[in-house]
């Protein structure tokens, strides 16, 4: 195959999934040095380790997310960036926090700074959505399993975040109830959870 049909097919790529790794042209049979050839000629540009993009993308506030997603397609994002996702925090968070299964290795991204929480079994698998923002599908947890998350790790983003986070859902209609039950007992954090919940029922 000659050199521009090659290079057409990495654009191609780059449009349809937004951001690209070399990894999706070894899948495509295509050889690597197209992505070093399509950079020099200016028509791809490098935004992270091993992270590729066509230059002219209108960038979104999801880019950060997005980037993230597409270097580490297992992390599920958490805590307080799955708070800012659904809006029910004012909080800046200056880390992306993103949850992994337990064991996992830290992943070695250069930017943006991440903050890992090991998750197991149920806490990790449950509540899981797919939302798809620049092209990129992001893995967040949904609105209730995030408030449990926040009660069951208080220690580490503040009880009074927790709170926040519970009043803004039930005050939205946000999480139901019953969701923010099940989930409680998934984080096993019932009993942490039950006197805010009874006081806002």
């Amino acid at each position: 195959m000659n050199p521009n049909t090659y290079n057409q097919r990495v654009l191609d790529l780059a449009r349809q999934k937004g951001m690209l790794r070399p990894v999706d042209l070894q899948n495509a049979g295509i050889p690597r040095i197209i992505l070093s050839r399509l950079m020099a000629s200016g028509q791809l540009e490098k935004i992270g380790r091993g992270l590729y993009r066509l230059p002219d993308v209108q960038t979104s506030e999801y880019e950060m997310l997005a980037t993230i997603a597409t270097r580490v397609p297992q992390a599920v994002f958490c805590l307080l960036s799955a708070l800012q996702f659904h809006e029910l925090t004012t909080q800046l968070p200056r880390q992306i926090w993103i949850a992994m299964p337990r064991g996992s290795h830290i992943p070695k991204i250069d930017y943006p700074p991440i903050k890992m929480i090991q998750f197991s079994g149920e806490a990790y698998a449950e509540g899981i959505e797919v939302y798809e923002r620049d092209q990129v599908k992001l893995r967040v947890y949904s609105v209730a399993k995030t408030v449990a998350d926040c009660f069951k790790h208080r220690n580490k983003i503040g009880l009074d975040v927790a709170i926040e986070a519970l009043r803004d859902a039930r005050a939205g209609k946000k999480a139901s109830a019953n969701d923010l039950w099940r989930y409680a007992k998934v984080c096993r954090v019932t009993n942490v959870m039950r006197p805010y919940l009874e006081v806002i029922e």
